[in-house]
């Protein structure tokens, strides 16, 4: 089947298909909005918040026109809250909860009250906190989403020398790398970044941690290397924040045929902009039902695949995607195969259907000129136990205790490796953890930062 490869939309039409799904407040919108909340004593959307932000307390900022007040009671908490307010599942978490949702009330917009505060914050360049005094010790972290990030934050201000291990070529990790560009612009996330570099954090790119002692290799081309063990020699303690790996595999014939892709390589190429360059079929088929396969499916609908369809092996009610995902994907016109499971991907050279079962095996061919697979993402167990020395437990996670402390005392761990995988505000609590259990590692102070809960 012929394959051109190219979005047929022009750039104005695309730019729409790809602006934010959430229109930000004006400030009339926003004060409305903040008087509607009831200011409960005993807040529910507090504890439904894995981070424990003030939610009540930084919508009366808002209320009384305060904003940067109000954007410093959730980075104080949260200190990727301008990325959360955009991706955070609110609808299940602080909304969720919110007693205003009721038959006759919808809930507290508290996802667009947060980007309303925090943009305004970052926009406006004025530091919220500062870096703390020195303390003469340095902590290193590897990876930067949002567990690195995170724990990055709270131990600057604690008055640690703080560098940022990042093996691509900007920081930010999923928020920059693996949302859907309608959900969260990538410019968001880096400016997030340079926020929090603004406290003293060094960020070293286009860097990736090896096993063994060598300092620096070409062993990755562009990429460069640092052992392992220099990295233990030049810091205090070391944070791992590494997300997961690659997408899992099928393991099935013709996987390896061109026009096969991982929804994260899909979405990371859309997240460039360059939407001529991304490659996109007629006829687009997506493997799995979670949430990164929502983003894939409606990224490629609005980037002009004339029709898109989701594959799962199981039943619509058995789908891990949020239910407000689902609702987005049916929106955009999205064809749905549920009970299906591939057995081989067809073509000569380049993909050109797939041979399917139902649930009965009953098996039948179906033509695809792009298949994008959402299937999960491998642990690194490997690199956890072989480069970094640490316990990894049945499911290939690091092991950590209650302060996100490894087998080895001095080194911690968060976010996705550690969880294996949810939310980005889980792997930010997990962030703000591990720097109060650096903290009174190398100190034997305790400090117990905000919603640390």
């Amino acid at each position: 089947m012929a394959n051109d490869y190219c979005t047929p939309l022009d750039i104005t039409q695309i730019e729409r298909n790809f602006s934010e799904i959430n229109p930000a407040f004006n400030a009339a919108e926003a004060m409305h909005e903040a008087n509607r909340c009831l200011f409960c004593y005993d807040a529910p959307c507090i504890q439904a918040c894995p981070t424990g932000i003030d939610v009540p307390t930084f919508i009366k900022k808002i209320a009384t026109g305060n904003l940067q007040g109000s954007a410093r009671v959730i980075f104080d908490a949260n200190p990727i809250g301008a990325s959360c307010a955009r991706v955070c599942p609110v609808e299940v978490l602080c909304e969720g909860a919110c007693v205003e949702k009721t038959l006759l009330n919808k809930p507290i917009e508290i996802g667009r009250l947060q980007r309303y505060a925090t943009d305004y914050a970052i926009e406006s360049g004025k530091p919220l906190f500062a870096k703390g005094e020195p303390n003469g010790k340095s902590v290193g972290i590897v990876g930067s989403g949002p567990a690195g990030l995170s724990c990055a934050t709270y131990l600057a201000r604690l008055g640690y020398d703080v560098t940022v291990y990042e093996r691509k070529a900007q920081a930010g990790g999923l928020d920059t790398y693996g949302m859907a560009e309608y959900k969260m612009p990538k410019l968001v996330s880096l400016s997030e970044v340079e926020y929090i570099a603004g406290l003293g954090v060094k960020f070293i790119l286009n860097t990736q941690i090896v096993r063994g002692a060598t300092p620096d290799s070409e062993v990755l081309g562009e990429v460069n290397t640092v052992g392992f063990d220099v990295l233990d020699e030049w810091h205090d303690a070391i944070f791992l924040a590494t997300g997961l790996g690659g997408t899992n595999r099928l393991n099935i014939p013709g996987e390896d045929l061109e026009g096969v892709y991982d929804a994260l390589e899909f979405i990371e190429l859309i997240k460039t902009r360059d939407w001529k360059s991304v490659p996109l079929g007629r006829n687009v088929a997506v493997l799995g039902a979670g949430n990164t396969a929502i983003d894939a499916v409606t990224q490629a609908k609005r980037l002009g695949a004339e029709k898109v369809t989701l594959i799962y092996r199981r039943t619509e009610k058995d789908a891990p995607a949020y239910e407000y995902e689902m609702e987005l994907a049916h929106k955009d016109g999205i064809e749905f195969m549920w009970q299906t499971s591939p057995l081989e991907f067809l073509g000569d050279g380049r993909v050109a259907g797939m041979r399917v079962a139902d649930a009965a095996g009953f098996e039948s061919e179906i033509a695809f000129d792009q298949v994008i697979k959402a299937i999960g993402q491998q642990k690194m167990a490997s690199f956890f136990t072989e480069v970094c020395g640490v316990a990894v437990d049945g499911k290939g996670r690091v092991s950590v205790n209650e302060q996100m402390q490894t087998s080895n005392p001095k080194i911690f761990a968060g976010g996705d490796c550690a969880n294996g995988g949810a939310e980005a505000v889980d792997a930010s609590q997990m962030g703000k953890l591990a720097a109060q259990g650096i903290h009174q590692a190398l100190t034997g102070e305790a400090v117990n930062f905000a919603g640390a809960k």
